[in-house]
């Protein structure tokens, strides 16, 4: 696995582009790390890898997802919310318990939130409707980032 993580890394890094990366810098109003890539062709690059990690189990791309998002690079963190929405056939209530974590730990720009909320946990949400409850509670957190994934979170269920 870590393999796969050194090898996705180093393919990010050869592709990026100095001029996509700095106009993508002006675009946040915080700072965001990029490689350099745009969504798609950050997305045509995970899906590469995600092939890659056949016969892997649900826990194991999980842990992966976890080590992009830690990166703090916006591309890697496009890849791991496409990855771990591949699994949403495979998502059980604990997994709820990541999603919040990635949230309050890793995202830390709107495009980070709405990625990962529009889908993986829009998705987990249309699944397991009792959790609902839990998004609300993200309404009442310091971490401007978990109250916006309370609203965003609704849109595609919506």
């Amino acid at each position: 696995m870590e393999t796969t993580l050194t090898s996705l890394r180093s393919h990010l890094g050869r592709s990026a582009d100095p001029v996509w990366k700095a106009g993508a810098e002006r675009y946040f109003k915080e700072p965001v790390k990029f490689y350099g890539l745009s969504n798609s062709a950050a997305r045509k690059i995970g899906s590469e890898y995600f092939r890659q990690l056949k016969g892997s189990t649900k826990e194991e791309i999980l842990a992966l997802c976890e080590e992009l998002m830690k990166s703090g690079l916006m591309e890697e963190t496009i890849i791991a919310c496409n990855w771990s929405d591949r699994l949403k056939k495979k998502f059980l209530p604990a997994d709820f318990e990541t999603f919040e974590r990635w949230i309050s730990r890793y995202v830390n720009n709107w495009a980070a939130c709405d990625t990962l909320c529009n889908h993986t946990v829009g998705e987990f949400i249309m699944m397991y409707p009792d959790f609902l409850s839990e998004l609300k509670r993200f309404t009442q957190s310091d971490n401007r980032w978990m109250r916006r994934a309370a609203a965003v979170t609704l849109i595609i269920p919506a």
